[in-house]
C-alpha cells in the first residue's frame, strides 16, 4: 500500500461535505432528526461531524510533523504560528461578514460591540477559531512528545477537563445552567462575543471546552502515525505476529482500539455524559472511535479492495479545497442576504422581500412532494453540489488554496 493513503484525502472531503450540508438547510424549521445536533447531552451522526473533522486534521498533521521536525525548531514555530493565525483570522472574518445588515429599509454597519445594546456584537469565536486552536497545540504536542508519552499527556488532560467540570460546576455540573465554562467565557470574552442561539450567552466553542478538542487532534495524529507505520508500532499493541498481510494487521489494530474506544466513551459516559456543546471526555473518546473504525473501513475499501469510483472523486475534491469551500459556503448564503428582491405580495397587500437561496428554496425545493423535511433536505443537497462543481473546476484548473 502507498504511503501517502487516498482514503485520508476521501475521510477529510466527506467530512467538510456534510458539515456544509448540515449547515445549511432549506430551513431551519424543518430538518430530518439525523441532520440536527442532540439538543444536550447524546450524540447524532451530525455531532459527528465536527470531531471528524478535528480527527482529520491530526491525521494530515502525521504526515507534516516528521518534516517539521527535520527542518528544526525555528521552522515549526514559524509555519505553525502562522497557520493558527491565518484560521483564526478567517474565522473572525467569517462570524463579521458581510458587515453590514439589513435594519429595516437601510443597510448598517455590524459594530464590534453593537452602540444600543451592549450585549450585542460580533461572536470571537466558531468553528475554524477551534481548529486553530486545537491544532496549535495538538502540533506542539506532536513536535514535542513521543507517541507514548502523547498517549499519557492526552488521559491526563482527559481526566482533568472531567474534574474541573465536576468540582467547578454548579447545581448539575454537566448542564447548560451548571457548566462552569460559560463563566469563564464571559469573564474573558464578554457577553457581547459569544453565542446565544441557547437562548443565553453560552459558546459551544469556547475556551475551556477547546482543552478536550485538543485531544481529538492528538488521536488523530496518533491514527495518522499507526496508519504510515502500516501497524508495525509497538507504543498502541505490543508487536505480535497476527499475521503475515501488513494491511490485516493495520485493520485489525485499527478495528480493534476502535472499539475500545467507543465502549470506554460510552462506558465514561455514565458519568460523564457524551455532550458536543461542552465537549465532554466521553465525547471524545466515543467520536475518536468511530472515527477510527470509519477510516479502517475506507481503507479496507479504498486502498486494499481498490474501490476507487465517481462517489470516491466526489469527496476528494472537497478534500482538496476544504478549508476554502468550507468558508465559501459560509460567505456566499450572508452576501445573497444583501440583495433582496420582491416576490409577490402578502394579504394585507405589501410586497414580500425575498433573496436568491431563499426564493430557490421556497418555489424550487419546497415543492417537492413529502413532508417539509424532504424539500429543506434537498436544498441541502442542491447547495452541496453546487460547491462541489466550484470544487471540481478548482481541481480541474489544479488551483488548490492552501493556508
Amino acid at each position: 500500500m502507498k504511503q501517502r493513503y487516498y482514503s485520508l484525502d476521501v475521510f477529510r472531503g466527506a467530512t467538510v461535505a456534510l458539515m456544509i450540508m448540515v449547515n445549511n438547510p432549506g430551513t431551519w424549521a424543518h430538518m430530518f432528526a439525523p441532520l440536527k445536533h442532540a439538543p444536550w447531552h447524546g450524540c447524532t451522526p451530525t455531532d459527528l461531524v465536527f470531531p471528524f473533522f478535528l480527527f482529520a486534521v491530526g491525521n494530515a498533521m502525521s504526515f507534516v510533523i516528521p518534516r517539521l521536525q527535520e527542518a528544526g525548531d525555528a521552522t515549526f514555530w514559524r509555519k505553525v504560528i502562522k497557520r493558527t493565525v491565518l484560521i483564526f483570522a478567517i474565522g473572525l472574518f467569517l462570524n463579521w461578514w458581510p458587515f453590514v445588515q439589513w435594519v429595516g429599509d437601510q443597510l448598517e454597519f455590524r459594530e464590534w460591540v453593537n452602540s444600543s445594546n451592549p450585549e450585542r456584537g460580533i461572536r470571537i469565536f466558531g468553528v475554524l477559531q477551534r481548529i486553530a486552536i486545537a491544532y496549535f497545540f495538538a502540533s506542539v504536542l506532536a513536535y514535542y512528545f513521543k507517541p507514548k508519552q502523547l498517549i499519557r499527556i492526552s488521559a491526563l488532560l482527559l481526566f482533568a477537563y472531567w474534574g474541573l467540570c465536576a468540582f467547578l460546576g454548579t447545581g448539575d455540573p454537566y448542564s447548560l445552567e451548571g457548566w462552569f465554562g460559560t463563566a469563564i467565557d464571559q469573564q474573558i470574552l464578554g457577553v457581547a462575543h459569544m453565542y446565544k442561539g441557547e437562548g443565553v450567552p453560552f459558546d459551544p466553542e469556547g475556551l475551556m471546552s477547546t482543552l478536550p478538542a485538543i485531544i481529538q487532534v492528538v488521536f488523530g495524529y496518533l491514527a495518522g502515525v499507526y496508519i504510515k507505520n502500516q501497524g508495525e508500532v509497538s507504543w498502541i499493541w505490543p508487536k505480535v505476529p497476527v499475521s503475515k498481510e501488513p494491511h490485516f494487521k493495520l485493520m485489525a489494530g485499527l478495528l480493534v482500539t476502535g472499539f475500545i474506544l467507543v465502549v470506554l466513551g460510552w462506558t465514561w459516559s455514565l458519568g460523564f455524559p457524551i455532550n458536543k456543546k461542552i465537549w465532554t471526555s466521553s465525547y471524545v473518546l466515543y467520536t475518536t472511535g468511530l472515527g477510527v473504525m470509519t477510516i479502517a473501513g475506507m481503507i479496507w475499501f479504498i486502498e486494499v479492495q481498490g474501490v476507487k469510483n465517481g462517489l470516491t472523486k466526489f469527496f476528494d475534491v472537497f478534500g482538496k479545497n476544504s478549508l476554502f469551500i468550507f468558508v465559501l459556503s459560509g460567505l456566499l448564503p450572508r452576501f445573497l442576504g444583501l440583495f433582496p428582491f420582491a416576490d409577490g405580495v402578502n394579504d394585507a397587500g405589501e410586497v414580500n422581500y425575498t433573496t436568491a437561496l431563499t426564493w430557490f428554496y421556497k418555489h424550487i425545493c419546497a415543492a417537492v412532494p413529502g413532508p417539509p423535511e424532504v424539500g429543506s433536505f434537498v436544498f441541502s443537497l442542491c447547495f452541496l453540489t453546487l460547491m462541489w462543481a466550484i470544487c471540481y473546476v478548482l481541481d480541474k484548473k489544479k488551483i488548490y488554496v492552501k493556508v
